[in-house]
């Protein structure tokens, strides 16, 4: 294989994601490879700039051979530009296998991945994509199956090193070290982590697996996930439990609804109105006779309420984050982002083919040295961070975040999906929050929650919000939310506008709350906002208090793996307007002796 053939194999696969040995020179792009034209014209822009080639291609190219035929009869009668080296890949097995599966995962180049380049802050290589390297790399060596979810690293040199006694058989035994999964017959010490990188030629055989596993946590009433309400959702609500067919009255814990709007009657008369008015629903995307005045008018509203020039609204807060992110941040851009941003962002990051940087929590100084360290300065930069983080429940530092996107060239975006409502005097978000209106470039936030309706929305400055309406393609090609909801949220945003007592009780609630169960001795980290996170870290003890809670007559989320990495279990409080000082007090009860049955809190007396 030819220096210039090995170097399109290896900008293809990092596009696709393909194994190199899948790239076979006869491979016809569009038919075989599935490479779509928007694909193909960011292989051609990375080719280009690779052999710095002064002349077009042809059109028309179909397939390897014929790309790697045009690159070197452009560069015939003329020194190639000499190659950068592979990523320090000597022709060792073990090294080429995990460069090749970190290639394949993160649709970097070979000479992109150093390997003694930072996971996370500079390769954007979260737990999640490690696990998956790992997986890939093990079935390529051969080595156990259960290295995926045991094996950690910083880099790739240290995930070469840890692999390597594998490779050589100078591992410890099963028994010592990876069957780590031995199982108890009383407790199956498997998570969800597990089952994300089952291999079989049947696609649907890791459903099975995980169906056993599933079953097996329901029958001891551990996942209650997806239960259905037969009421409103208010301070208490009426669920089914489907394991055992009875219904019961809980304390609602679980609800994102903290301006209690829902079931505001004033918000279910618009939603009503508008719906006999316009009918169920209108068929059609945001283009293509899915308009109507209500969506202007919510776009002009949502505009207002946040202080910004211009509103976008799409079909969902997730849809809006895949949107915006990638309709802005290409492969040449860099997106930097929080360690604990949602993962709408997360996979914003990975549509949009850009180099993603992690930065650990809220930490700017960590920040600062990724802006820094940025290799790439033909590409923009576009720095993400919740506003408030939703399985934590703090706040970003925005006047941090801000000032360094200002230093370093970078715009800002904030998703405000749990601080719509809660953070600011009038409820209208992490800007709000510290009095920096208009100094963020973006801010994106979520309809679902305090604002009682359906969708997402981002506000910003008219040019790039009508970028947004023709290049965000979880618009352009995705329905509109229907008219009946859109005059929902109309008239919640009135309420909030004419109700402003909604905020300070939303907050006399949480302050109340809070301070009991710190009293109690309950870690609840950093939190500043509606969520109240009662952090356990072990999953086993976080799901037995969980259906401890419940048994008790009260619902909030259990949160495991994949919403927390393993070893930072959790429940999950929502506070809202509606809970009463009774209905607080009484949860504050709960919380305490279901956590000394089960041993997070010592025993009383």
């Amino acid at each position: 294989m030819s220096s210039v053939h090995r170097q399109i194999v290896d900008i293809v696969a990092s596009r696709t994601l393909y194994d190199a040995s899948y790239l076979l020179p006869e491979s016809h792009f569009e038919a075989e490879l599935g490479i779509d034209s928007v694909i193909f014209e960011s292989i051609l822009a990375a080719v280009r700039e690779r052999f710095a080639l002064a002349v077009e291609l042809p059109t028309g190219l179909a397939t390897l051979r014929e790309l790697v035929a045009a690159v070197e009869e452009a560069l015939a009668g003329a020194a190639p530009p000499a190659a950068p080296p592979p990523a320090d890949a000597t022709g060792d097995p073990l090294t080429e296998a995990v460069v090749g599966a970190a290639m394949r995962h993160t649709q970097y180049s070979r000479e992109q991945l150093p390997l003694d380049a930072d996971f996370e802050g500079e390769l954007g290589i979260d737990s999640v994509v490690l696990v998956s390297v790992v997986a890939d790399s093990a079935r390529d060596l051969g080595l156990p199956d259960h290295l995926a979810g045991t094996v950690t690293a910083p880099s790739l040199r240290a995930l070469i090193a840890e692999l390597r006694p594998f490779v050589d058989g100078t591992a410890a035994d099963d028994e010592q070290v990876g069957d780590c999964n031995e199982r108890s017959t009383q407790w199956d010490e498997r998570s969800m982590k597990d089952f994300v990188e089952e291999r079989d030629p049947d696609l649907f055989a890791k459903a099975r697996s995980f169906r056993s596993y599933l079953h097996g946590r329901e029958a001891e009433h551990l996942y209650w996930y997806g239960m259905p309400l037969h009421s409103r959702c208010g301070n208490r609500a009426l669920i089914l439990d489907e394991l055992t067919g009875h219904k019961r009255e809980f304390l609602m814990f679980a609800s994102n609804n903290y301006l209690g709007l829902a079931n505001h009657p004033q918000v279910i008369e618009a939603v009503c109105d508008a719906t006999r008015t316009f009918g169920a629903t209108h068929t059609g995307s945001r283009f293509v006779g899915g308009t109507n005045m209500l969506h202007k008018e919510l776009e002009r509203r949502l505009a207002a309420f946040k202080g910004r020039p211009a509103c976008i609204v799409y079909p969902g807060g997730y849809a809006a984050n895949l949107g915006a992110i990638s309709a802005l941040v290409k492969s040449y851009d860099t997106l930097v982002v929080d360690k604990l941003n949602h993962m709408s962002i997360v996979d914003g990051a990975r549509l949009s083919g850009g180099v993603r940087k992690i930065y650990q929590h809220n930490d700017m100084a960590d920040l600062e040295r990724i802006l820094k360290r940025r290799d790439d300065r033909s590409g923009g930069a576009l720095i993400v961070a919740d506003g408030v983080f939703s399985m934590h429940g703090d706040v970003c530092d925005l006047p941090q975040i801000v000032r360094l996107g200002q230093e370093y060239g970078a715009r800002v975006m904030v998703d405000d999906a749990h601080a719509t409502g809660v953070l600011g005097a009038r409820g209208t978000g992490t800007t709000e929050h510290f009095g920096l209106k208009g100094e963020v470039d973006l801010e994106l936030g979520t309809m679902s929650k305090a604002l009682a309706g359906m969708g997402g929305f981002v506000v910003g400055e008219h040019e790039v919000i009508e970028y947004l309406r023709y290049y965000s393609h979880s618009y352009v090609f995705a329905a509109n939310i229907p008219a009946g909801v859109a005059a929902g949220l109309i008239a919640a945003l009135d309420v909030i506008e004419a109700e402003p007592g909604r905020v300070d009780l939303l907050w006399s609630n949480i302050r109340f709350l809070h301070r009991r169960l710190v009293e109690a001795g309950f870690d609840l980290e950093n939190t500043e906002s509606a969520i109240l996170p009662l952090v356990i870290g072990d999953e086993r003890k976080a799901m037995e208090m969980g259906r401890a809670v419940r048994a008790r007559g009260l619902f909030c989320q259990t949160v495991v793996f994949p919403g927390v990495p393993l070893g930072d279990a959790r429940l999950r409080i929502s506070v809202t307007c509606e809970h009463t000082r009774e209905d607080l007090v009484a949860a504050a009860d709960i919380f305490v002796e279901a956590a000394r049955e089960v041993g997070v809190l010592p025993s009383a007396g």
